[in-house]
């Protein structure tokens, strides 16, 4: 197995704050974003740790990556746009990735904005029980917060019955996290969905599709979830995160 973490977006709803550094590495607890995400997944057995971001940040991630020690092998992908109106989107990106470096091993995925308390090892469990692919949720516990996020209907099995991104009535409070575990196979059904022209960006829209297709499940993580994605979302991950 691989991880790829996500670090490929723009963050504009952070600026200026994010204008010259991208929001991966922004400080949490004493150190940046995606170092707390590759220390929770170097504790899984995946071989390499891909990091995957744009043209504009590339340089910054590459002088970020030489003064970072880890015991995985952890290998810099670069998108070929500078701009976010030409970007890949997340699943755009996820297949340049996969094409790219010719991915044939299952893939963890993770947005390098997300924290958790719990750590991964549980997904990972579920994953080898389930023999499918997974996806990470959170329960908000708020149909108010529930309405800006992607959410998912389990059944009894916590196989994925429905899925609504940013639904105005949403049926549950499950909200879908970044993280994704992905069987080798699954690189097929990604390659025929861009080429049927679905949607490349939020992940949400392939879970919902490949679900109709094969049996996907979720996994609800124990604890607190960040999803930085505002300038508020980041001063309460800054004072509520905990190692």
């Amino acid at each position: 197995m691989i991880a790829l973490i996500l670090a490929g977006g723009f963050a504009k709803r952070l600026w200026p704050l994010t204008k010259d550094t991208p929001k991966p590495l922004l400080d949490v607890g004493g150190r940046p974003i995606i170092e707390h995400v590759i220390r929770r997944v170097e504790k899984l057995d995946v071989d390499v740790i891909y990091v995957s971001t744009n043209a504009k940040f590339g340089p910054v991630f590459e002088e970020w990556l030489t003064g970072f020690e880890s015991g995985k092998q952890i290998k810099l992908v670069v998108e070929p746009h500078a701009e976010e109106e030409k970007k890949f989107g997340a699943i755009g990106g996820i297949k340049f990735f996969m094409d790219k470096e010719d991915i044939k091993d299952d893939f963890l995925i993770i947005g390098g904005d997300n924290l958790f308390e719990e750590d991964f090892s549980g997904i990972l469990s579920f994953y080898k029980e389930k023999q499918a692919p997974v996806f990470g949720l959170s329960d908000v516990k708020s149909m108010e917060e529930a309405r800006k996020l992607g959410t998912a209907v389990l059944d009894e099995n916590n196989r994925l019955v429905e899925f609504m991104e940013k639904a105005e009535e949403p049926k549950t409070t499950l909200a879908s996290t970044a993280v994704y575990i992905f069987p080798a196979e699954t690189r097929m059904h990604l390659d025929e969905y861009i080429a049927n022209k679905n949607n490349p960006d939020a992940p949400g829209y392939f879970v919902a599709w490949l679900g109709k297709k094969i049996p996907v499940f979720g996994y609800t993580f124990k604890g607190k979830w960040f999803d930085i994605g505002s300038l508020e979302s980041y001063e309460l991950a800054k004072r509520e995160w905990k190692a």
